[in-house]
């Protein structure tokens, strides 16, 4: 299952660019230590002939993202075989693309038509080596937010972009399929993952403002689309799914906004609390989360809480797999780190001889893809370009 959240996805200039430049303070660890704490090697995926590039996805032995071109001239979408050691570019759609996911034998990711243009949202087959524009729902533009099987899902604009609306797009049919909203085709929609036959996201309701939103769980078999309601407030959001198990933001009656999750065999609510007030994401039954310091981890099962890491700095989890999660702790510069919901154990990762480093996702075998900083050419500058790495996980000595 893969699911993600664009909320946390960052354009790649903007990203590099702010990480290139870190604060330093007190109780900041160092490379030194990061990498001693490490039972990961890291490895530098190179670029596509610029200076910058990072990974955002891995499945399997493919790591996929986004790289400048020779010159810094353009922004392409990249794969890379962790096997055969190669980076192919998969082109654009017009003028410079990105890849978000992959899957299989399937990239997806978004592309700008033109300098000043609407974005599409694409689809590359790596066996087939062809990129495919995956179209909108009749306005200008898409914007990819998950991958799960063969659907892809988003939102996109309708005709005059005055609307948006969730869609799900088969690779297989290659149709894409309008998800509607709960206040019908006037109203606002936007999905932010897909598990199986379900997709998840927001929308607005009857007679309300855009901006009150209900979380949604879209079936897809039954093409139905249920109002996952609140807990006694007037809003929700659903974030990501896990089997039958949603997660998102909720207010309560009392007008406070906390984390919840859904299960939609039963229609039982579990309010989360406050710690995990933001970026809710899945996995079992576990849920992770943050409060815009800490992040934390709730068993549905316990009803247990752990903080995540250290409790210093702000720490953020980009994706959990299994017992498996990944993400970044600043504290206060970025340092990438893996850790694990059952014991809790948190180690960072290396960097590529710079301070800094981000993690994105995992794949089934913990090998980690994300940016790392390069040694730095001015030694008053604590990182150089930052490439698109792997981080591989070594067995125990």
């Amino acid at each position: 299952m893969r699911m993600r959240s664009r909320a946390w996805t960052l354009a790649a200039a903007g990203l590099l660019a702010a990480a290139a430049s870190p604060a330093y303070g007190a109780g900041t660890p160092s490379a030194e230590s990061a990498a001693r704490s490490a039972q990961y090697t890291v490895q530098d995926l190179g670029t596509l002939g610029g200076t910058r590039s990072k990974a955002t996805a891995v499945d399997g032995n493919t790591a996929v993202g986004s790289s400048l071109t020779r010159g810094d001239a353009a922004e392409h979408a990249f794969a890379y075989d962790l096997h055969r050691h190669t980076m192919i570019d998969l082109g654009t759609l017009g003028r410079s693309s990105r890849a978000t996911d992959v899957e299989g034998d399937y990239v997806v990711g978004e592309s700008d038509l033109s300098a000043e243009g609407p974005t599409h949202g694409f689809a590359y087959s790596l066996r087939t080596r062809r990129l495919l524009d995956i179209g909108t729902l009749g306005g200008s533009s898409t914007h990819i937010t998950g991958l799960n099987g063969d659907t892809v899902v988003g939102t996109s604009s309708l005709s005059g972009d005055a609307v948006t609306h969730a869609f799900a797009y088969s690779l297989r049919t290659r149709t894409m399929t309008d998800l509607g909203s709960l206040a019908g085709p006037s109203g606002q929609s936007s999905a932010a993952a897909v598990s199986g036959s379900v997709v998840v996201g927001s929308s607005s309701l009857p007679n309300l403002p855009a901006t009150t939103t209900h979380g949604f769980a879209y079936n897809l078999r039954t093409r139905t689309m249920t109002d996952l309601g609140t807990l006694g407030g007037s809003s929700s959001t659903a974030n990501d799914i896990s089997g039958s198990t949603v997660v998102g933001q909720s207010r309560t009656a009392g007008n406070t906004l906390t984390g919840y999750a859904y299960d939609l065999r039963t229609g039982t609510r579990t309010d989360l609390g406050s710690h995990l007030l933001t970026r809710q994401l899945i996995s079992g039954s576990t849920v992770v989360g943050g409060d815009g310091m800490l992040a934390r981890s709730f068993d549905l099962t316990t009803h247990t809480s752990a903080v995540i890491g250290s409790g210093r700095g702000v720490t953020e989890v980009r994706q959990i797999a299994g017992n498996l999660m990944v993400g970044d702790n600043f504290a206060p510069n970025s340092f990438a780190f893996v850790a694990h919901a059952d014991d809790g154990e948190f180690t960072y990762l290396p960097s590529l001889g710079g301070l800094n480093s981000h993690a994105a996702q995992a794949n089934r075998n913990g090998i980690v893809a994300g940016s790392a900083a390069l040694p730095p050419g001015d030694p008053a500058t604590a990182n150089g370009p930052f490439h698109a790495a792997v981080w591989v996980p070594q067995p125990a000595a």
